[in-house]
C-alpha cells in the first residue's frame, strides 16, 4: 500500500505541477481563456480580476502539485486538492455537454484537448485523488510542520513572481504557432487519408483499410465483410495559415507581408484603444530607421477604421495599418503592442512593449549576418 500510495502521489503532483507551470508561463494566455469562461457564465464584471486570478490559481495548483511530490503539508492541501478537482469536474462536465467555452485551456497552449477528453481527464484523476484524500493522515514528511509551510512560501513565491515577470514580458518558454523559429507562411499540403474498417460477418474479425486500397469491387469478399466506420486523417489540420491581414477595403495582403524575402517588421496591436501608449511612442524611431533602410514596417489590429484613423493622428504613425482576428493577434504575440521580426516567413524574433529595442541592436544581430 506505500508503494501504490507513493505512486498516486507522485503522479497527480506532476499533473499538477505540469498544469500550473505550463499556464502560469503564459498568464496572458490563461487569462483570456478566463475571460471567456466569465463572458459564457454572463459575469463579465468579473473580467478586470482575470489575471489576478489566474495568477492564484495557476500557483495554488502548482503549489497543490510541490506539496504533493515532495510530501509537504498533505494533510491540509488536500483538503484544497479535492476541492478544487470537484469543482473542475463539475465545470468541465457542463464544458463537455454545452461547449460553453472551445478552448478550456487546462494545460494552457502546451497540451490541447478537447472538452470531452478534458473531462474525462478529470474524472480519471478524481480516481488518483479521492484515494489521496483518503490517505491524507498517512502521508508523512521529513521536516516539521513549520519546515513543510516556509517550502510551500517559497515556493509561491517564486512561482507567483515567475508569472509576473511572464506577464510583463514575454512567456519564457513560447508553446504557440508564432514562436521564434517557427515558420508562418507555410503553404504546401498533404494528401488527405481516408481510413475504412470493414468487420467479418462470421468471425467479428475487423480489419482497417487506407480507402480505396481495399477489395471493395469483390463481391465474395463483400459478402462476408461488412462496413463498420471510417475516420479522416488530415495532416492539413492546423497547418494552414491562421492569420488573415486585410486593408479598410478587405484586400488581402497575408501573402505579401508572410512571403516577404527581406526583413519583415510586424507590429501587433490587436486592440489601439487598449494598448500601451508609451510602447508606440518607443517604437517609432525604430520605425523611421527601418523604413529608411528600405525594410517593411506594418501594424496589425483588431481597431475599427475609425480607430485607426483616431490613433494615426493622435501618435503620428505613417506605417500601414491591417485588419486581423484579434484571437489570432493574440497568439502571435503576448503583448499588446508586440513587435514580430520576420524573414522569408520565419520568426526570427519577437519583444513585448516593455522590451522594444533600438533599430541598431536589431541591425547588428541580425541583419549584420
Amino acid at each position: 500500500m506505500r508503494i501504490l500510495r507513493t505512486f498516486f502521489r507522485i503522479l497527480v503532483g506532476l499533473v499538477f505541477v505540469y498544469s500550473g507551470f505550463v499556464k502560469g508561463i503564459d498568464p496572458l494566455g490563461t487569462v483570456y481563456r478566463m475571460e471567456d469562461y466569465f463572458l459564457a457564465f454572463n459575469i463579465p464584471w468579473f473580467i478586470p480580476f482575470s489575471l489576478y486570478l489566474t495568477i492564484f490559481l495557476c500557483a495554488l495548483e502548482f503549489l497543490i502539485g510541490v506539496s504533493l511530490l515532495f510530501n509537504f503539508w498533505i494533510r491540509k492541501m488536500a483538503w484544497i486538492l479535492l476541492l478544487m478537482m470537484i469543482y473542475f469536474t463539475i465545470l468541465t462536465f457542463f464544458d463537455a455537454v454545452y461547449n460553453l467555452v472551445p478552448d478550456c485551456g487546462c494545460f494552457g497552449e502546451a497540451l490541447k484537448i478537447t472538452n470531452i477528453q478534458t473531462f474525462i481527464k478529470n474524472v480519471i484523476l478524481m480516481g488518483f485523488v479521492v484515494p489521496i484524500f483518503i490517505w491524507r493522515k498517512k502521508f508523512k514528511s521529513l521536516l516539521p510542520s513549520w519546515g513543510d509551510f516556509t517550502m510551500l512560501f517559497i515556493s509561491a513565491v517564486a512561482f507567483s513572481a515567475l508569472s509576473i515577470y511572464c506577464y510583463r514580458h514575454l512567456p519564457i518558454i513560447d508553446f504557440m504557432a508564432w514562436k521564434v523559429g517557427n515558420r508562418v507562411n507555410r503553404t504546401e499540403t498533404w494528401p488527405v487519408t481516408f481510413h475504412v474498417t470493414y468487420k467479418n460477418k462470421l468471425t467479428g474479425e475487423e480489419k482497417e483499410f487506407i480507402s480505396p486500397n481495399y477489395p471493395w469491387n469483390d463481391s465474395v469478399w463483400l459478402a462476408n465483410w461488412i462496413f463498420k466506420s471510417q475516420r479522416v486523417v488530415d495532416p492539413n489540420k492546423n497547418q494552414g495559415l491562421v492569420l488573415r491581414a486585410e486593408d479598410q477595403h478587405g484586400i488581402d495582403f497575408t501573402s505579401s507581408i508572410l512571403n516577404n524575402p527581406d526583413f519583415q517588421f510586424v507590429l501587433v496591436a490587436y486592440n489601439l484603444g487598449m494598448t500601451d501608449q508609451d510602447g508606440f511612442h518607443r517604437i517609432l524611431p525604430l520605425y523611421k530607421k527601418a523604413t529608411q533602410d528600405g525594410y517593411s514596417f506594418i501594424c496589425l489590429t483588431n481597431s475599427f477604421p475609425g480607430e485607426i484613423k483616431q490613433f494615426r493622428m493622435a501618435h503620428g504613425t505613417a506605417f500601414d495599418y491591417y485588419l486581423a482576428d484579434d484571437v489570432v493577434l493574440k497568439t502571435m504575440v503576448r503583448s499588446n503592442p508586440g513587435l514580430i521580426l520576420l524573414k522569408d516567413g520565419i520568426v526570427l524574433a519577437k519583444w513585448g512593449f516593455r522590451d522594444f529595442p533600438a533599430y541598431d541592436e536589431i541591425r547588428q544581430k541580425y541583419m549584420s549576418k
